[in-house]
């Protein structure tokens, strides 16, 4: 059988639902783990998702982490050679430096602890202030990202979930035919805005439905999280 690859966010999508509609999730995968490729796309940086790593039975076969601005490449989770250039590109080494110095005119912005990849990556609260604040960084050429009503993203431009994602499947070889991408807030717009075969699960951020709306090959799931995700992995493979 032909393999199928599962790109899934994280929190509210692979790790949402009840325990027992995870565990089936897990469990279908496990059964069938040399038929399916699974691909963690995730805001989380590789240090704050140990514990899905270290807890879960299911271990990834690639990591796309803190947003799509760093790739992890097989059980050795060494850095993916063909996408280094393009994301370093992207991020010169003046660059955290240069948005902090726009960042200090936003002081309702409060920076992240634990932050990876090129990226800086802050805390928000007022969606007005919180808008200011990306106008002004996209002006100076950089990609702002909100999402959940809470998360702030500074990226380099051009750089997200989905366009890295894409750039992954043909440095690894795998089918985007064959792919199914999972997510449930605007920070996985983009894992939609590829065209691939896509489920937003039940439990969606309603901006993210919203601004989704009319996209093409996505299955609106009627279930959250882990169910949302297994009743489409099930159509797909």
């Amino acid at each position: 059988m032909r393999q199928t690859i599962l790109a899934t966010d994280l929190d509210g999508t692979f790790l949402g639902g009840s325990p027992a509609e995870r565990a089936a999730l897990y469990d279908w995968i496990g059964q069938r783990r040399e038929e399916v490729v699974l691909i963690y796309v995730t805001g989380r940086s590789l240090t704050t998702m140990r514990d899905v790593l270290d807890d879960l039975p299911l271990q990834p076969d690639h990591i796309i982490s803190d947003v799509g601005t760093a790739v992890y490449a097989g059980a050795a989770r060494a850095p993916l050679p063909a996408l280094e250039q393009w994301l370093d590109a992207g991020w010169p080494q003046h660059t955290p430096a240069a948005v902090r110095r726009i960042l200090a005119r936003h002081p309702h912005l409060e920076e992240q602890p634990v932050v990876e990849g090129r990226r800086v990556s802050c805390f928000y609260s007022d969606a007005r202030l919180a808008g200011a604040a990306r106008a002004e960084l996209e002006a100076a050429g950089h990609d702002v990202l909100l999402s959940a009503d809470r998360y702030f993203d500074v990226l380099p431009r051009g750089v997200q979930k989905g366009p890295t994602l894409l750039r992954t499947l043909a440095a690894l070889n795998l089918p985007p035919e064959r792919t199914l991408v999972a997510g449930d807030t605007l920070n996985d717009l983009s894992l939609f805005q590829t065209g691939l075969q896509g489920v937003v699960v039940a439990n969606r951020e309603p901006l993210l439905a919203e601004a989704a709306q009319g996209l093409p090959h996505l299955h609106w799931s009627d279930y959250e999280g882990a169910a949302g995700v297994l009743d489409a992995l099930r159509r797909i493979h």
